[in-house]
């Protein structure tokens, strides 16, 4: 019984001597070593080569140009968010300072509103007695303005139909 008991224990010695051989290694693989070598993980990209620094998790774009490769950083839409939501809660903190600073609001103001529009067009009028409704006439401007366009319409339409009359006459 004896040395079936001691094979077991040898056997039990040698499997926890390999496991810690081979952990001891899954550690060191895992740690990375102190130098450049291993510290960035390449991919390849249409473009030329994705580089990841896997100290700073910054990532790159590589290219081949005529001086040589050249590596730029991918900008961090994480960080320009960041910096964005840090920038609106400064303002939103700043207009709440403000407000509570500002003078109280009340419904009421000092002056009187005006009782009428000045930007508001003449409604057309009503005459007393004969309930008559007088419509304003239009001004010299107007007129002159409808018979510019009367004109530049008719003097198209002439120019149309001498164009067509020649398209006509050219093919018969």
């Amino acid at each position: 019984m004896r040395p079936a008991k001691s094979s077991t224990t040898s056997w039990r010695l040698a499997a926890a001597a390999a496991v810690m051989i081979v952990s001891g290694g899954l550690v060191a693989a895992q740690s990375g070593p102190d130098g450049e070598n291993g510290r960035y993980s390449m991919t390849p990209i249409p473009e030329g080569v994705l580089r990841l620094d896997t100290r700073t998790g910054t990532v790159s774009t590589c290219a081949k140009n005529d001086a040589g490769w050249a590596c730029y950083a991918v900008p961090d839409e994480r960080t320009a968010l960041d910096a964005e939501i840090g920038r609106l809660q400064a303002e939103v903190e700043r207009l709440k300072g403000q407000l509570a600073a500002g003078p109280t609001v009340s419904g009421k103001i000092d002056e009187a509103l005006p009782k009428s529009d000045p930007l508001k067009k003449a409604e057309p009028k009503v005459a007393e007695g004969e309930r008559k409704i007088e419509i304003p006439l239009p001004s010299d401007q107007d007129v002159d303005r409808v018979m510019s366009f009367l004109e530049k319409a008719w003097r198209r339409l002439i120019d149309m139909a001498n164009r067509v009359q020649k398209d006509v006459s050219g093919k018969i």
